[in-house]
């Protein structure tokens, strides 16, 4: 299998930046090596977590380019200069441009803290509570040019409980995204994932594997 390089694009604290960092260095992501990470933000924590493992970074702010599109082209640049394979958001806080899309096509992953289609943008865990489901999760998926619209690779599912706030739905989620998130890097590395229309099948697919995840609940 040829080796995978990934760039992680972050805006914050890059917690799954972490996870997907943990699943290399600990064996369980083989064929991959994180290449790159690029942020818009100068003082973004994830940052901190590419220096700590050796990791080249950039910060590259939209304010520094004439429009969204060439910020995005630029962008896309400095992809290819890195001979990246896969574009991972990992809290990045921008809707991304159709100039990485259209260079990157089905290369662009993205996670979000609900089971979409059901309560995207930015508040999916406040949007949930709010709402009163009994389920909620968070969701892996290609990227499109809409708002947490691209197809679905994988999901986990995580109980709402009666006295749950944004922040305690919020860590249960985040539990179960570190998780995922390895996972469909690892199927996408593999060369197992298919798109026929908005379906993500995954080639080879033991019937044992699980889809929802449902972790321990936590005092």
């Amino acid at each position: 299998m040829e080796n995978l390089n990934i760039a992680v694009l972050a805006s914050g604290r890059g917690s799954n930046f972490q996870a997907i960092i943990d699943a290399v260095e600990t064996g369980a992501l083989k064929g991959v090596t994180v290449r790159l990470l690029l942020s818009d933000k100068q003082k973004a924590f994830a940052i901190e977590r590419a220096r700590k493992h050796g990791i080249e970074f950039l910060v590259m702010s939209p304010g520094q380019f004439s429009s969204r599109d060439d910020y995005f082209a630029h962008v896309a640049d400095e992809m290819r200069k890195h001979h990246i394979g896969l574009i991972i958001l990992a809290g990045f806080m921008r809707l991304v441009g159709k100039t990485l899309i259209d260079a990157f096509p089905n290369r662009i992953m993205n996670i979000h803290p609900a089971l979409l289609p059901s309560f995207p943008g930015l508040h999916g865990q406040k949007d949930a509570v709010e709402y009163g489901v009994r389920i909620s999760g968070c969701t892996v998926h290609f990227v499109d040019e809409g708002m947490d619209t691209g197809p679905v690779i994988i999901q986990a599912a995580v109980p709402v409980m009666p006295d749950d706030t944004e922040g305690t739905l919020s860590a249960r989620i985040l539990c179960c995204e570190h998780a995922i998130y390895p996972e469909a890097i690892r199927l996408f590395a593999e060369n197992r994932l298919d798109i026929e229309g908005r379906t993500v099948r995954i080639k080879n697919l033991p019937t044992s594997d699980a889809f929802l995840i449902w972790p321990p609940l936590r005092s």
